[in-house]
């Protein structure tokens, strides 16, 4: 996450304090990222349809897992489609 690299100086040093998150392996990577992000003080979006988990039959459901969490914990969830189109310039 990014406790391990210097991510969270690097938007700070950029006035980021909003980011978007999508990844590979939602309940591990992107679920671990969203936790950090969150503890640091930054208001974490996490795209539900740009990202993935395992599911085994003796494990379950990594994905609906952290699908569950990301609703607790996270600012907002949100499509792909919604992410893109707050990003969006507004029309004048």
């Amino acid at each position: 996450g990014p406790e391990s690299n210097d991510l969270v100086l690097q938007l700070r040093k950029r006035g980021i304090d909003r980011v978007i998150l999508a990844g590979m392996s939602a309940n591990l990577c992107t679920e671990s990222h969203m936790r950090e992000l969150l503890e640091q003080g930054f208001d974490v979006t996490v795209v539900s349809d740009g990202t993935a988990g395992a599911k085994t039959p003796e494990l379950g459901d990594g994905y609906a897992a952290a699908l569950t969490n990301f609703k607790f914990i996270a600012n907002a969830v949100v499509t792909t489609k919604a992410a893109v189109a707050a990003m969006r310039p507004v029309s004048k």
